[in-house]
């Protein structure tokens, strides 16, 4: 800039746009972090509620279920689940307990059904099946889509190497020799 611009304002705008790609740079890389532990966590979710769906045929309540999973189950999902299971064995409200699962991206509806569930004692197994078959699902449309953005990410440097190199070996000579061709006609 300072060369483009001139003297000491070129110094500062340089300075300037520079300060601006670096925080441009952090934000996205704090915005690509942020996605990967949600979706990891959305992906952790399928298999968290289909295991809650197989206690709960079992005749398990939702604190055992939530217990029996989160022990289970690695990472945030498996201790927020031990959290409610404890939370709810201590005499917590279900409401309260479930809020705090629901926070997890992708577990509100897997909490509402688990906490009506404890309130009312109404089986959740359906509903929390068809959760599961959802979550599923959305983790399935998720990888898919990475894989389709991984293909074409893939596919630029290819094309960045390859297009310069059929131009230079391919088409310039055809071109060069069809300049001759009529250069000596002329």
């Amino acid at each position: 800039m300072a060369i483009l611009v001139g003297g000491a304002v070129g110094v500062v705008i340089g300075l300037a746009v520079a300060y601006g790609v670096v925080l441009r740079r952090r934000r996205t890389k704090v915005l690509a972090a942020r996605r990967a532990a949600e979706a990891g966590l959305r992906s952790a979710l399928a298999p968290a509620a289909d295991l809650l769906a197989a206690c709960l045929a079992a005749g398990a309540g939702p604190r055992e279920a939530a217990d029996a999973v989160g022990r289970s189950v690695d990472g945030t999902v498996g201790v927020q689940l031990r959290r409610v299971a404890a939370e709810l064995r201590l005499g917590a409200e279900p409401t309260a307990a479930w809020q705090r699962f629901g926070a997890l991206p992708g577990a509100r509806d897997l909490a509402r059904c688990m906490e009506r569930a404890g309130i009312s004692g109404a089986p959740a197994v359906e509903g929390v099946s068809r959760i599961a078959a959802g979550l599923r699902a959305s983790a399935h449309r998720t990888a898919a889509e990475r894989a389709r953005r991984a293909g074409v990410l893939v596919t630029l440097p290819l094309a960045a190497c390859f297009l310069p190199a059929f131009l230079a070996i391919g088409v310039v000579p055809v071109l060069i020799g069809l300049a001759e061709g009529l250069m000596a006609h002329n």
